[in-house]
């Protein structure tokens, strides 16, 4: 993006921060704030999770006030997919306010899922995944609604679908309004690199008569691609080619990617007529590839049986495909393609230390800090690529490039290694954790009883690889060693190792092997021993009748208010410590 695109960017983004800050803890009125705002959960212990948080947001008056937050649980049983959850919000919306949806502009935010590849925001959701933004600090919820803060005022009822995981950022002139008010569905299209297509939704435009250089346009799409092959994307004539000035990239070529998209509410009518249809759903939809490949005058019921990109393949899945298909055939696909534009995903553990402390890029964008409702010393957040979020920090602690630590208390001559992530610690005088340690301690109950547990892993380590034999748990790496090789050096067999959930299932997401603890020092000092003898090669012992629990078991019996109350005692010791200042 030249100079000039990045700073209508930055003065873009600030101008919504700034509104969505007027509204922050006060009654909206009509028409500037959404009617309805809606976030989906996995079940019912994720949907407890996330109404505890958005009331003490409310309380706290860090949301608009006057407008209703609705949590909506999936299902019980096979997971349905956020194109599942999207039918299923729809239908608990209808059945709670009738005929007067009818009037109604609401959000839609996809928030279920438990973050194997960022397992800080497993517990408590991604769509509370804290920022190095504002005071006190953003959380994605907050974000979410400063960067749409313009929409509802030039919408007409309908629903808006959006994810939880990804910040998108745009600009347009004074004289544009980003308006959706078209019949069926309106997406936003973002420029992006070929490379990126293969790993997302891609637009195929309807040709124009003659091509306009602007930071917006509106355009109908005559059909969707769902990650497609760069081949296909050629074939499909999805590339277009780069002309001075017309987008934010530098690429000669790119295609238009998804992230955001509208649905009216006659179209709207029509997708709880095909969850009527359907009846129980016993497969995974997605609301992007399912729904939106469906659209267009291009769109053929081929992509009903491609299933390369499904991640568990159910027998009616086809079948429910086709249904979607034929009930959404003819339906518009319209694109509003915002040339001045970024796209940011925030789902990984490398994409979360890169953003919050490396892209200088998104850091400018959005105004990100190193130093964010937090007291630490200057020395950790001012000399290297350090991000701290809501956490205390003596002052004699070091911190090493590449680290984010959030929820935290550290105390003296504590060192942290490079490229870390601490969540929800507190760790100890004198404690030293190596580079690249994820370390997330969680409470939990059990037995009527509170204890902590801290999960540690590698940055790398994959948590949804799985084996199906115990020969071959040496196949699933902890800090780059198999897992039986440290087993050995933890003084267990793979014989003793058990799994939870599905036992013919082995990965390092269900594997018991976090010791319970009773206080959450003790508890960051037996796991950080844990990684010190897989980095030395020396042998750890777990204290006798240690109980281990896997973070899938963790996440079952988490104990919200323990670790709700542990963060607002460090807000408020926070604000104590400002104040004195």
């Amino acid at each position: 993006m030249d100079e000039q695109g990045s700073a209508k960017l930055q003065k873009a983004t600030r101008e919504k921060l700034k509104k969505f800050n007027h509204l922050r803890g006060k009654d909206v009125r009509t028409g500037e704030f959404w009617d309805i705002v809606v976030v989906t959960a996995a079940d019912e212990n994720q949907k407890d999770a996330y109404e505890r948080q958005i009331s003490e947001k409310l309380r706290r008056k860090e949301l608009p006030l006057g407008t209703p937050y609705h949590v909506f649980a999936d299902t019980p049983g096979p997971k349905i997919g956020n194109g599942g959850s999207t039918l299923h919000a729809l239908q608990r919306l209808k059945e709670k306010y009738g005929q007067r949806l009818c009037g109604f502009k609401i959000i839609l935010i996809h928030a279920g899922g438990y973050s194997q590849r960022l397992p800080n925001a497993s517990a408590l959701g991604k769509i509370f995944t804290a920022l190095p933004l504002g005071d006190p600090v953003y959380q994605m919820l907050e974000l979410k609604l400063a960067m749409y803060i313009d929409f509802p005022l030039h919408m007409k009822p309908g629903v808006l679908v959006t994810c939880a995981d990804d910040i998108e950022l745009y600009s347009i002139t004074d004289t544009e309004r980003i308006t959706f008010d078209r019949t069926g569905f309106t997406a936003l299209g973002h420029p992006s690199p070929i490379s990126i297509g293969t790993t997302h939704g891609v637009f195929v435009l309807e040709p124009e008569a003659e091509s306009k250089v602007c930071d917006m346009e509106y355009r109908s799409c005559q059909r969707f691609l769902h990650k497609p092959s760069i081949k296909n994307m050629y074939e499909s004539g999805a590339v277009h080619k780069r002309e001075a000035g017309n987008v934010s990239l530098g690429d000669s070529e790119f295609v238009y990617t998804d992230s955001t998209y509208y649905v009216d509410y006659a179209t709207a009518k029509d997708l709880l007529a095909l969850f009527k249809d359907i009846g129980p759903l016993s497969c995974e939809i997605d609301a992007y590839g399912d729904f939106l490949q469906a659209l267009g005058p291009g769109a053929t019921s081929e992509y009903t049986k491609n299933t390369v990109n499904v991640t568990k393949e159910e027998s009616t899945l086809v079948e429910i495909r086709q249904m979607i298909f034929h009930r959404l055939k003819g339906t518009p696909l319209n694109v509003i393609l915002l040339n001045n534009s970024k796209f940011y995903h925030i789902g990984t553990t490398r994409e979360y230390l890169f953003h919050f402390t490396k892209d200088v890029d998104l850091r400018a964008e959005l105004g990100l800090v190193s130093d964010a409702f937090s007291v630490c010393p200057c020395e950790a957040t001012e000399k290297a690529n350090v991000c701290v979020i809501h956490s205390i920090l003596h002052s004699s602690c070091a911190v090493g490039p590449g680290t984010v630590i959030e929820y935290s208390r550290i105390g003296a001559n504590v060192t942290v290694g490079e490229c870390s992530i601490i969540s929800g610690c507190w760790i100890n005088s004198g404690q030293c954790v190596p580079s690249g340690a994820f370390m997330h301690s969680l409470s939990v109950n059990v037995h009527g009883k509170t204890g902590f547990v801290t999960i540690v892993f590698g940055i790398d380590d994959n948590l949804k690889q799985s084996v199906t034999s115990l020969q071959d748990l040496n196949n699933l790496k902890l800090f780059g060693k198999g897992l039986v090789e440290c087993l050995s050096q933890w003084g267990l067999s793979a014989e003793d190792l058990k799994f939870s959930g599905d036992r013919c299932s082995f990965s390092l997401w269900n594997a018991n092997i976090f010791p319970l603890c009773t206080d959450p020092e003790g508890s960051f000092s037996m796991s950080l021993e844990m990684i010190r003898s897989v980095h030395s090669g020396s042998d750890f012992k777990f204290p006798k009748d240690v109980r281990l629990s896997s973070l899938q078991q963790i996440l079952q019996c988490k104990n919200l208010e323990e670790m709700l109350k542990f963060r607002n005692k460090l807000y408020e010791d926070i604000c104590l410590e400002k104040s004195k200042n």
